[in-house]
């Protein structure tokens, strides 16, 4: 078990050096019990991801203010609640404003390489796109725009009208499920 804790510590110093594989690493061990958190909290399960990929985002923008005195799980899931915490006043915000019936438009908020963009590569294109199907619309917008179009990080955040941060996790987690998908389609056909 020290062991685990000399990796997590190695992985956030790594992190906080800007390392992309350690934030990959670091999202991966962490995904499952930050979006538990929001799932109990929200019931909803696009809701439940959408705060959790603001989270991660948050958390690697402000990874350098990361106290090692605390459990790295705790700090995550205090973000976490901070932000789910500012959703319910902002949404307690626009219905208050909607009830005053002020003409403001609605705003939708949707909320990074490595071996998954290699294994995501070496498919041919016709199974690539039935993969692709398989991921939730705004997992396979992410995909479109940063892989069929071949837009930037800055000109899929202007596009998307999101942070780069968030982009950038959610073109993450969309191509960890998508690089499952397939391993799970590969080993199936070899049985």
């Amino acid at each position: 078990m020290v062991k685990k804790s000399i990796d997590i510590d190695d992985l956030i110093e790594k992190a906080k050096q800007k390392d992309q594989k350690a934030f990959n690493a670091l999202l991966n061990r962490y995904w499952s019990d930050v979006y538990r958190f929001q799932l109990s909290k929200s019931d909803d399960e696009d809701e439940a991801e959408d705060i959790t990929i603001k989270t991660f985002s948050k958390a690697f923008d402000k990874i350098h203010l990361y106290n090692e005195r605390y459990n790295f799980k705790t700090w995550l899931i205090s973000i976490s609640k901070n932000i789910f915490l500012d959703h319910i006043r902002k949404q307690r915000t626009d219905i208050v404003s909607i009830n005053k019936k002020e003409s403001e438009a609605y705003k939708i908020f949707d909320e990074t390489p490595s071996a998954e963009d290699q294994l995501i590569i070496e498919q041919n294109l016709a199974q690539l796109l039935h993969y692709i199907k398989q991921l939730k619309p705004h997992y396979q917008e992410i995909i479109n725009l940063r892989y069929f179009r071949e837009m930037s990080y800055k000109e899929m955040s202007e596009a998307l009208n999101e942070p780069m941060s968030n982009i950038k996790v959610k073109l993450l987690r969309a191509k960890n499920l998508l690089a499952d998908i397939i391993t799970k389609s590969s080993k199936n056909k070899t049985l």
